[in-house]
């Protein structure tokens, strides 16, 4: 039997393995030249091609935040993207400021990354795992899914572009598609719709369900449960440059059949900043810490103003 801390965090990165699916799951699904696809998997593998150049590109890097609510309540966390990895900490918890001894715990951790190179390291080669998954997976959906067009329906700030026109394509599996690993096994189960702009061929929206119990690793590593759904938006937030904005997880099933998974969460991602090509951790986490002083400041000149009304 493995430890219970063995245990969670294998849960912890499985959740990471699959939000990163069903982002880039997504971007498998195919944008079209035309209003009405005459040639649906041509279109996708032409899709296919420019999301993996997209996901290659390290050059774009954005500054973000989150609202994270799950069964356990709200978390509110900010992100910047550097050259090595993901720099990212809490920033409020139930949309309320971090205590001193909370704030003192995520200042550590990031300190931690920047004056050990070899933590760094390994967290750089999980993020590099989990997109080299991603990338397999985007690779293999021309071949994994069956679309069908299904109309169009408006963009927003939240979802593709305002004014845009997304075309929708419904899909589900293709009864003729062997999975070459485990890494593409769970495709074998999903169905849903996804909307595509085809002015830029980027995804706006995958809405997905699991129609069967899926396994991963032959069921060996641990099943997920039929019924589970998730969504996952995106949105141009200036010249061309797509970020996700929406990410909504309900899913449940097993880890190696011994700890229970229950991914129930809903997600939104604000307030995106370009960041320059060339970002360092150490200067991410700078801007990380720039921009919590400056939230600080603000929430405590909105309660000092109103104490005296």
């Amino acid at each position: 039997m493995m430890s219970s801390g063995r245990q969670d965090a294998m849960a912890k990165n499985a959740a990471c393995w699959f939000t990163s699916l069903a982002l880039l799951a997504s971007a498998s699904v195919v944008a079209a030249q035309d209003s009405k696809p005459s040639d649906p998997v041509e279109l996708m593998r032409a899709v296919v091609a420019s999301e993996v150049a997209a996901a290659q590109n390290t050059s774009v890097k954005f500054m973000f935040r989150s609202r994270r609510t799950t069964q356990k309540g709200v978390q509110n966390r900010a992100y910047a993207e550097a050259n090595e990895a993901v720099a990212s900490r809490m920033i409020g918890q139930s949309d309320q400021p971090l205590t001193p001894e909370q704030e003192r715990a995520e200042v550590g951790q990031l300190a931690e990354l920047v004056n050990h190179p070899d933590r760094l390291h390994r967290k750089q080669e999980r993020e590099q795992q989990e997109l080299d998954h991603t990338l397999r997976i985007i690779k293999a959906l021309p071949e994994a899914f069956c679309y069908q067009y299904a109309g169009t329906e408006p963009g927003d700030s939240a979802l593709g572009k305002p004014g845009s026109q997304l075309i929708r394509l419904n899909f589900k599996p293709n009864p003729s598609y062997s999975p070459p690993s485990s890494v593409e096994q769970v495709l074998s189960g999903m169905e849903g719709y996804v909307l595509i702009d085809p002015a830029s061929h980027r995804l706006a929206r995958i809405d997905a369900r699991l129609v069967k119990e899926v396994n991963f690793g032959w069921g060996i590593f641990g099943h997920l449960n039929q019924g589970g759904t998730f969504r996952v938006q995106q949105a141009d937030e200036g010249s061309g440059n797509w970020a996700v904005t929406q990410m909504t997880l309900k899913l449940t099933g097993k880890i190696l059949m011994l700890k229970s998974l229950n991914l129930i969460s809903d997600e939104t991602f604000e307030d995106f900043q370009r960041l320059p090509d060339n970002v360092p951790f150490a200067k991410a986490v700078e801007l990380l810490q720039t921009q919590q002083m400056k939230l600080a400041q603000i929430a405590a000149s909105s309660s000092a103003a109103a104490a005296g009304r």
